[in-house]
């Protein structure tokens, strides 16, 4: 498995780079990498379970938190702080870019968003409007 030997926040790209030791180097847009958090928040609890992300085309990272020697933890500036990117999930991400860029932007015209609308900020998926206003439910 590669080790990064180097990562950089570009916030003005909004992209996260990073290099590995196997020679590989990839620059991740922070979209992607909110959209495909890997925390329980995203990716459910199980297969089928994801949680289709919108509305985080101008997501930021304040702030980048390494995890032992195997992970980050980005906090992003919508508040989302759970997910520990492996490294092996990073490379993962950054080698198959193209095609999970594909499969979020197909997964938003599934949801009914056209064109490049989903991304924008303040985008809602359609019947989950009233869950917004009324709470999940439970008590915090």
């Amino acid at each position: 498995m590669a080790n990064p030997t180097a990562i950089t926040l570009h916030n003005k790209s909004r992209t996260l780079e990073i290099a590995f030791d196997d020679g590989a180097s990839f620059n991740i847009p922070y979209e992607l990498l909110r959209v495909y958090s890997p925390s329980a928040e995203v990716q459910g609890h199980g297969p089928g379970q994801e949680t289709l992300q919108v509305g985080k085309r101008d997501v930021g990272i304040t702030d980048l938190e390494p995890v032992g020697q195997y992970a980050l933890k980005p906090i992003f500036t919508d508040g989302h702080a759970s997910g520990l990117y492996t490294w092996q999930y990073l490379y993962d991400l950054g080698a198959n870019l193209d095609a999970r860029w594909h499969d979020y932007i197909g997964r938003l015209h599934a949801a009914g968003f056209f064109g490049d609308t989903g991304r924008e900020p303040g985008a809602v998926l359609h019947g989950t409007e009233t869950k917004a206003h009324h709470g999940c439910g439970h008590r915090h």
